[in-house]
């Protein structure tokens, strides 16, 4: 059995939530724009802004389990959640530099 307040649950978490939040996001996204709510744009400029805000957005999903872990004072898994967030964030800003820095 994994224990509560581990490095390894931390990393678990922290790699996995974003992963499935992703996935949550981009379904509840898709599923906004065919009942109409949000509109499909065309164009390959409005469209990166969408994945790369989709992609921003995944990546704070984090931020749920980290509150939690914080309110129950679970120290080693707050620690392990911050690697796989920080590679995250690392990809997104590599994966988005010439738009956001140029």
């Amino acid at each position: 059995m994994i224990e509560k307040d581990s490095f390894i649950t931390g990393f678990l978490l922290g790699a996995i939530v974003p992963v499935l939040g992703y996935v949550l996001i981009n379904h509840l996204v898709e599923w906004m724009i065919s009942i109409g709510w949000m509109r499909c744009v065309g164009s390959s400029l409005a469209s990166d802004h969408m994945y790369r805000t989709i992609l921003l957005v995944t990546i704070c999903t984090v931020l749920i389990p980290f509150q939690i872990a914080q309110y129950k004072r679970w120290d080693q898994t707050m620690r392990g959640m911050m690697i796989p967030t920080l590679i995250y964030i690392g990809f997104w800003v590599y994966t988005f530099y010439d738009q956001l820095f140029v």
